[in-house]
């Protein structure tokens, strides 16, 4: 489908077949690695928070709240209970002591590593089951799943 020459019922198609099947796939997903995590499997919201830290090593509350499309003090209090569970850390900005930079813990970066390989794992055994077209034509709707991922959230800016 190549964008303004799809048909408009393809495109409703699409989308609808979307809709249902992603949460669907993160929610059986979410339940393998919960089952399977050898601690108590934090709230999506949580790691989700953990994640952007990793890939944004000393961002702040409100940049974190950008990107995550959250409010600020919500995830101030995210990053208080992660503080308080030790697996995020506060430190003052070396050059304006008034700035607040976020850090990741060594246990937090052990159990974030452990959820995505748990991730990756369970789906590569769900994906050897596939037939080699089906596992072709995911390999080929990745790029297209990552573009309309950055059109959602370029969206809601």
């Amino acid at each position: 489908m190549s964008g303004s020459s799809a048909p408009q019922r393809d495109v409703v198609g699409v989308a609808s077949v979307l809709a249902d099947a992603l949460p669907a796939l993160y929610r059986a997903l979410d339940r393998r690695v919960a089952r399977d995590f050898p601690h108590p499997k934090p709230p999506e919201g949580h790691l989700n928070l953990l994640r952007y830290v990793a890939e944004h090593e000393g961002a702040t509350v409100r940049q974190a709240a950008e990107a995550l499309l959250m409010k600020p003090n919500n995830v101030s209090a995210l990053v208080s209970q992660l503080t308080g569970q030790g697996l995020l850390e506060r430190r003052h900005d070396s050059t304006d002591k008034r700035i607040v930079r976020l850090h990741l813990t060594p246990v937090a970066r052990r159990r974030l590593a452990e959820v995505h390989a748990l991730h990756v794992g369970h789906l590569t055994g769900v994906l050897r089951a596939l037939t080699d077209g089906e596992l072709d034509a995911l390999g080929s709707a990745l790029g297209a799943l990552v573009s309309l991922t950055h059109g959602l959230r370029a969206a809601q800016h």
